[in-house]
């Protein structure tokens, strides 16, 4: 691409020599000749300490926030690099955010992984492929890539929403995170739809935010960047995150006179399935059945609903989307030939777990068994945290290994056992994961819920610091064929 196609995005219309730019980068590391560099200020680096090494690496161009020694390339100063990347990113892929695909995104402490995968579900039941950007990776198709962040750079969001547009998405729907939001990440175009969950205290802290309201200013940017704004009215940060906005609002909830407005909440249990139903009245009327646990959840859901009305689907295919919904490793459930429930779940902390946990118990299961174990390298009183809830309220646990890492796994269970004797609560001891799992299976009893937590949609055991492939969707197939055999 031209220089002056690039360099006509950040402002910058003369004072420099035409060449032909191959790609951009922002770690000099991967520079390859022909690139053009953009020196970013981190927290631990700072680029413009490396611009002589993109030159030497075959860098052409230098953009940065101060003028650098960059012998044989030009360089061009902009007053915040952050921005410049993603407006050059954004023009480098051609905008495709502007032009070929319409971006929904998700901002929120809770919530964002499953409204997410809800909204994709509903579009694609009408027909639209939807790309994902967000904490499980970059979904396309049935291609899942890990990325490192939940929001990851300007330019590799770019370079995804492209990658989108090229395998016939018409939607992207993306986790939109604080920190995205503060640093620029999903700066120069502009988001169809935003939508906001809720607000709680998180990510406050060290490199993340220096106190509550940077957290929510941080948040509330998105409705400054997007065409129409879908919040929950119900959260006490509403009134912050709508602060200053500049988009169309559209509001949801269960408490008051919202424009899509949700009642008669109630629970349903059958075989395999764990979900609820409410109705929806306001600008939509329609009653849904969704496919996960939780009051929670009827908020995701009604987020859902009013994105996909503001994008003109039917309600046919609202409930088509909705009923057959799951995210991997989120209250996943594993079809299974007995009279029992099997799910899998990301827990992985006392919190998560006792959210997980009491939510289950609303289901009234004929016994509710905890499989689960604990990180190595990290906290002790994590470990005993999660024995204590477990033990509470778990009616049987199975404990046993969780990327024990450095650590002895042995060492992790008997951590977990101080907690768990604080209470009155029956468990095993199964160090092997496997081995736990087929437990779990083969003393099941009807009407059990077993949820197997910590791994969601992990793929992985990391011992003695080696990862090994495991999948335990993987694992109890493995086990139905032999039972079997």
């Amino acid at each position: 691409m031209k220089l002056s196609i690039l360099l006509e995005s950040i402002g910058i219309l003369a004072g420099f020599s035409e060449t032909e730019i191959s790609g951009i980068c922002y770690d000099s590391r991967a520079v390859t000749p022909g690139s053009l560099f953009v020196c970013l200020r981190g927290s631990a680096v700072d680029g413009h300490r490396y611009a002589e090494a993109a030159v030497t690496a075959g860098a052409l161009a230098i953009v940065a926030e101060e003028p650098v020694a960059a012998d044989g390339a030009q360089v061009f100063v902009t007053e915040n690099t952050h921005q410049a990347l993603a407006l050059l990113s954004a023009a480098f892929f051609e905008n495709p955010a502007d032009r070929d695909i319409a971006v929904i995104g998700i901002t929120g402490t809770k919530g964002k992984t499953t409204t997410a995968y809800m909204v994709r579900s509903i579009l694609e039941s009408a027909g639209h492929k939807t790309g994902i950007i967000g904490t499980v990776g970059v979904v396309i198709g049935d291609t899942v890539t890990q990325i490192p962040n939940t929001t990851p750079a300007s330019y590799e969001i770019q370079k995804y929403l492209r990658q989108m547009v090229n395998s016939g998405c018409k939607y992207c729907v993306m986790e939109v995170s604080s920190i995205g939001l503060r640093d620029f990440r999903v700066y120069g175009f502009a988001f169809a739809l935003g939508l906001f969950t809720n607000f709680s205290e998180d990510h406050i802290g060290g490199v993340e935010h220096k106190d509550m309201q940077e957290y929510l200013d941080s948040k509330s940017m998105l409705f400054r960047m997007c065409k129409t704004g879908i919040v929950n009215t119900d959260d006490a940060g509403c009134e912050g995150i709508l602060a200053g906005h500049t988009c169309d609002v559209r509001t949801y909830g269960f408490l008051g006179d919202e424009d899509y407005h949700g009642a008669e909440y109630r629970l349903l249990s059958e075989k395999g399935f764990l979900g609820l139903r409410f109705k929806i009245t306001g600008m939509l009327e329609l009653t849904a059945d969704v496919g996960v646990p939780g009051r929670f959840n009827a908020y995701n859901a009604l987020c859902a609903i009013a994105c996909a009305s503001e994008l003109g689907v039917s309600p046919e295919d609202m409930k088509n989307g909705l009923r057959g919904f799951k995210v991997k490793g989120r209250v996943e459930p594993v079809e299974m030939p007995g009279n029992y429930t099997l799910l899998i779940d990301y827990a992985h902390n006392a919190v998560s777990m006792e959210s997980l946990l009491t939510t289950l118990r609303e289901y009234h299961p004929n016994r509710l068994v905890c499989m689960f174990g604990a990180g190595g390298n990290r906290p002790k009183v994590r470990r005993y945290e999660m024995g204590e809830v477990s033990g509470r309220l778990a009616d049987l646990s199975v404990i046993t290994e969780d990327n024990s890492r450095f650590e002895e796994v042995q060492d992790i269970i008997d951590d977990i056992k101080f907690g768990m004797r604080k209470t009155e609560g029956k468990y095993v001891e199964i160090p092997n994961r496997k081995d736990a799992i087929r437990y779990c299976i083969e003393n099941a009893r009807d009407g059990d819920i077993i949820v197997l937590a910590g791994k969601g949609h992990e793929d992985y055991q990391e011992t003695r610091g080696i990862k090994a492939h495991l999948d335990e969707r993987e694992v109890i197939r493995e086990i139905l064929e032999e039972k079997k055999g």
